[in-house]
């Protein structure tokens, strides 16, 4: 899953981010409005945290527009801005969620769980597929009632594609939604990542539940479930490789307006400790 954040207190946006990434999502952030407009109007996010009071374009103005483009990603207000008619201001304008800092890392983290389920239509934290449970609260895998190790990025990917059980997802769907702009963009990262997690949630298991559909992506479903429609599966080709080869989409948008004349460099993957419980402007 991955989060951008826009907020332009940077060791704020800095440590969410760090613990963000330690509960396996991928997380992009900006420090300004015309850059989180820009961000979030061409990548798709499963959950944006905005803060209110921030430059360049203030965050009602952002989220605005960005309802007014039809982006529908799920929006969690950020901000110290706790009066009731701000709160209603924020809900009405296009938010799905409010919360006001000092706030709680937890509770965040809560929330934006609790969103991506309801964008995908599962409230229940508990994801099953077939005899494969995924508990998305504590990131608990079982397959038969045996306890499955995952690292961050393949149970990264095992999550989006069990939110999306029964359906076929592309691969450079699932690059967009667990990889972050720290990311090797040309690397067989994805492929790696996908023959780890077929090893551990299909190989010791006599039924095989992660399916490739040549030239449109993957599917995780039970054997009972419905395949793929042909329909569905050549609509989805037609994006795809016609090749069939795996790997991530040959390139991304620019990382902002102004990377269209000159080139922003990779930023580095830092492993670092969980934000403070407490977070504050």
């Amino acid at each position: 899953m991955r989060i951008l954040i826009i907020e332009d207190h940077r060791p704020l946006a800095q440590s969410l981010a760090r613990g963000l990434r330690e509960e396996t999502y991928a997380v992009d952030t900006a420090f300004d409005g015309e850059e989180g407009h820009f961000l979030a109007e061409n990548n798709p996010y499963d959950a944006i945290v905005l803060d209110l009071i921030i430059p360049k374009l203030d965050g009602l103005e952002l989220l605005k527009k960005l309802r007014q483009k039809g982006v529908s990603t799920p929006v969690l207000i950020l901000t110290a801005l706790d009066a009731p008619e701000q709160i209603v201001a924020g809900l009405e304008t296009g938010a799905d969620d409010y919360l006001i800092k000092p706030f709680h890392f937890d509770e965040l983290l809560a929330r934006i769980r609790a969103l991506i389920r309801r964008e995908a239509h599962h409230q229940d934290p508990l994801l099953k597929v077939a005899d494969l449970s995924i508990n998305t609260r504590t990131r608990k895998v079982e397959r038969s009632g045996q306890e499955i190790i995952l690292t961050a990025k393949e149970y990264a990917l095992l999550e989006y594609l069990a939110l999306h059980q029964g359906e076929v997802v592309s691969r450079s769907e699932l690059w967009e939604h667990a990889y972050d702009w720290a990311a090797e963009l040309n690397s067989n990262v994805l492929d790696v990542h996908l023959h780890h997690l077929r090893q551990k949630i299909d190989q010791p298991f006599p039924t095989k539940l992660l399916h490739t559909i040549k030239g449109a992506g993957l599917v995780l479903k039970s054997p009972d479930g419905e395949a793929p429609t042909p329909i569905a599966v050549e609509e989805q080709a037609e994006s795809e490789d016609k090749s069939g080869t795996e790997g991530p989409p040959e390139s991304k948008p620019p990382r902002s307006s102004a990377d269209s004349h000159t080139s922003t460099p990779t930023p580095t993957r830092s492993r670092s400790r969980r934000p403070d419980k407490q977070g504050s402007r």
